[in-house]
């Protein structure tokens, strides 16, 4: 349309001839607000640019006189750098079938990032410089920058994706295609094609209906998904921060004061993090494993979605567990195989987080949901100042700390345990209502 070149469903080919594939433009919290608006896409994602890019040129240009700048700083570029995680990981729309797997590839990546702060350390002890290498930081932001004004679409990228939907350079060209049309047309079919389901979900409030209320974003807060949710990610988040934070004085103590061998774990543990990134994808293999399948009779695509995610969710749990029981062991040789299960472990909490959140719920809520779940479990994560505390008043031994917050991840088995108990109501309803339309048809033809 208009002189425009169409793109045909078939994500994998487009993403490859197309580099803005990685669209940044529909996850954050103004586009959910202001969806009506076409440039509130491009705001947010200039603003996360903005950000990071104002963080790494404060850094690049401190001095001792302007120590207190760092703070801002690392600042900038935290909160830049998650919301610039948010505005790319709906480019798992564009792989239909690999959808999760792309979206944990890019919190594997995230996850994996502090390699590149070790990298800026080795090439200061080489001579780089500090401020050499911050300003470089600086100027590859030119590219995202590019990529968000000349080659992103106008809105973010719907699921499934469209027939005639198009991205980049195109579709600045094109008026002809609207997502939240499109959405709006596939959410109302979806929604007639699955009622059954939705007589069931009344009790989570998360579905996708004509009534307004039911659809909403405090609805959604509501719901024992996001609960358990919110819990399986803050147990599990909270018991990796009490790790890291007593992490050098638990090896100290464990290798008794030898600095040698305190560097040596310490060294193995940090190259254990660079992994996260070839870890995550086996958590969205996991949740994407039956969409090369046909569909069950009855069964929409959201609750096949979610009874895959049950081993996912299970497993996560399972590894915090088995890491939690490594790290409480004082055994020093032992702690490389808890280095291992931390960073397996890591990488699937955080990418599960996404992928669960993106199959739960409602896309339009995604980036507040998103928001909310890390915002909320950042602040159950303060409670790791009183384990600190405690681990200190028991004369810095964390063993008891350790038996603690090991009980306290078996809080996070309650998640898989509660959607496996969704996922079968929802079979045993639709067993049911199969029973009652043959035997309505049997009682008809007498």
């Amino acid at each position: 349309m208009n002189g425009t070149r169409k793109r045909n469903l078939g994500p994998q080919k487009a993403y490859r001839n197309c580099i803005c594939s990685n669209n940044d433009s529909g996850l954050s919290f103004l586009h959910d607000f202001k969806s009506h608006f076409k440039p509130i896409p491009i705001v947010s994602s200039l603003f996360c640019r903005f950000l990071y890019t104002t963080g790494t040129l404060i850094v690049a240009f401190s001095n001792k006189a302007l120590s207190v700048l760092l703070f801002p700083a690392l600042s900038f570029i935290a909160v830049g750098g998650i919301l610039f995680l948010m505005t790319n990981m709906q480019v798992g729309n564009l792989f239909g079938s690999h959808r999760s797997t792309i979206i944990t590839v890019y919190n594997g990546a995230f996850d994996s990032s502090s390699v590149i702060f070790l990298i800026i350390k080795v090439l200061y002890e080489k001579g780089v410089s500090l401020r050499s290498s911050f300003l470089f930081l600086s100027a590859c932001n030119l590219i995202h920058l590019i990529r968000t004004l000349f080659l992103m679409p106008k809105s973010h990228i719907p699921y499934p994706i469209p027939q005639d939907y198009q991205y980049g350079i195109s579709c600045a060209k094109s008026n002809s295609y609207n997502v939240e049309e499109y959405e709006a047309k596939r959410e109302a079919s979806s929604d007639r094609s699955r009622r059954a389901e939705e007589e069931l979900l009344e009790t989570d409030s998360i579905k996708l209906t004509d009534n307004p209320e039911k659809d909403s974003f405090r609805s959604c807060v509501l719901s024992w998904f996001f609960l358990w949710h919110l819990v399986w990610l803050s147990v599990m988040q909270l018991r990796h921060y009490f790790f890291i934070g007593t992490l050098n004085p638990m090896l100290n103590r464990l290798a008794n004061q030898n600095p040698v061998t305190v560097s040596e774990y310490t060294n193995a543990f940090a190259f254990t993090q660079f992994c996260g990134v070839l870890c995550a994808p086996w958590n969205g293999l996991l949740m994407d494993r039956h969409k090369r399948k046909p569909l069950d009779p009855d069964v929409s695509e959201r609750e096949a979605d979610l009874r895959s995610s049950i081993l996912s969710l299970l497993l996560t749990s399972l590894q915090c567990f088995l890491f939690s029981i490594c790290a409480s062991i004082p055994f020093l040789p032992l702690q490389y195989l808890t280095f291992i299960l931390q960073v397996l472990n890591r990488s699937f909490l955080y990418g599960g987080n996404a992928a669960f959140i993106s199959i739960a719920f409602p896309a339009r809520h995604f980036g507040k949901l998103y928001g909310l779940v890390m915002s909320l479990s950042a602040v159950v994560s303060l409670l790791q100042y009183p384990c600190f505390a405690l681990n200190k008043a028991l004369g810095g031994d964390p063993l008891y700390v350790n038996i603690l917050l090991t009980i306290l991840t078996l809080l996070a088995f309650i998640h898989p345990v509660y959607v496996f108990l969704h996922c079968r109501e929802l079979a045993k309803h639709r067993e049911n209502s199969r029973t009652l339309e043959a035997s309505i048809q049997e009682t008809s033809m007498y």
